[in-house]
């Protein structure tokens, strides 16, 4: 599905579609990788490293319609990893974010439909479950559009789907880089002592993705099996000899991240890797689809939250991915 192909990344410049851009020219030799994003100096600085005849850098916002037209002309799959993703900046530039968040993903939806795209994954995230702040709750209305745009794609050969997976390793904007930094002055300030939150890697997101594009039938959520962290572990790997201040929970955080409430349990099954959310009402029923996947659907009552999770990475194994992230800045 990927060989060869025309594959267009919104907000390709950063840490995620680096990532994804580096593997898709190692594995797939597109015909035409297009990143897709707004800031032409991030642009300029991934050229420098992605210079292969086949990439193209395309200045424009999801937020506009007609640019983003213009840009999946010929496109096969696109990999929407553009969103305002800062909590804080989002709570106080609320309709801001909704423009990008969910405005920009209706714009993209209606875009592929016009293109002829065939691939269409979006990227969530685990604050999309049961928000309670309000780039969680851009993102799950995001979600929701994505799902249901495969009930409007008619006769066209597309297909619609969704990963929400945790924190990314040391990404930008997460909270290892912020420790490496804090721990200069001496000082580690830990929201709540009982904090956990998801890890996953780069690369596992992008193989998931690439997963996605391969294998979805079209509107599920994807949710991976990642480990769990706790904060205070996490400020033992890095700076075990700093002070770690207790500092309080900040607006719009959660002491656990979900990624499958209760509620969704109903029309969630296991597909050993990931789980996979399908939407109420679906072309497919669930019996159909656990037959067709070798899946099985999950027990009532099943949650999956980043405290109650059955594997937690410990101080040393933090320690090592940390390491590994520092060595590859």
């Amino acid at each position: 599905m990927l060989q060869g192909k025309n594959i267009l990344i919104t907000g390709g410049t950063g840490s995620f579609g680096k990532q994804c851009a580096k593997v898709l020219l190692e594995r797939y030799d597109p015909n035409k990788l297009v990143i897709f994003s707004r800031d032409e100096l991030k642009q300029y600085e991934m050229r420098q490293v992605f210079n292969q005849k086949c990439m193209r850098y395309f200045i424009g916002d999801i937020r506009d319609q007609s640019r983003l037209k213009r840009a999946l002309e010929d496109i096969d799959i696109v990999i929407h990893a553009a969103a305002l993703k800062q909590v804080p900046a989002a709570e106080y530039n609320p309709f801001e974010c909704i423009k990008t968040n969910v405005l920009g993903a209706q714009n993209l939806i209606e875009a592929c439909l016009d293109t002829g795209v065939q691939r269409v994954v979006a990227l969530s995230t685990d604050k999309a479950a049961a928000p309670i702040n309000l780039y969680g709750a851009t993102k799950l209305c995001s979600d929701k559009l994505f799902v249901a745009a495969n009930n409007i794609k008619g006769s066209r050969d597309i297909r619609f789907s969704v990963v929400r997976y945790g924190n990314v390793m040391g990404s930008r904007g997460s909270v290892v880089p912020f420790f490496l930094q804090q721990r200069k002055t001496g000082i580690l300030p830990i929201t709540d002592p009982e904090m956990t939150r998801f890890n996953i890697s780069l690369q596992e997101g992008v193989d998931m993705v690439l997963w996605a594009i391969e294998n979805a039938w079209g509107g599920e959520v994807l949710v991976p099996k990642i480990p769990s962290y706790r904060i205070t572990d996490l400020a033992m790997a890095i700076g075990p000899e700093c002070e770690h201040r207790i500092v309080g929970i900040r607006a719009g955080e959660k002491i656990h991240e979900e990624m499958i409430t209760v509620s969704d349990s109903f029309n969630t099954v296991d597909l050993e890797s990931y789980y996979a959310i399908l939407p109420a009402g679906a072309a497919y029923n669930m019996k159909n689809y656990c037959a067709r996947t070798g899946s099985q659907k999950v027990p009532p009552g099943f949650r999956y939250d980043s405290g109650s999770n059955d594997r937690f990475l410990s101080i040393d194994e933090l320690r090592l991915l940390v390491d590994s992230y520092r060595n590859h800045e």
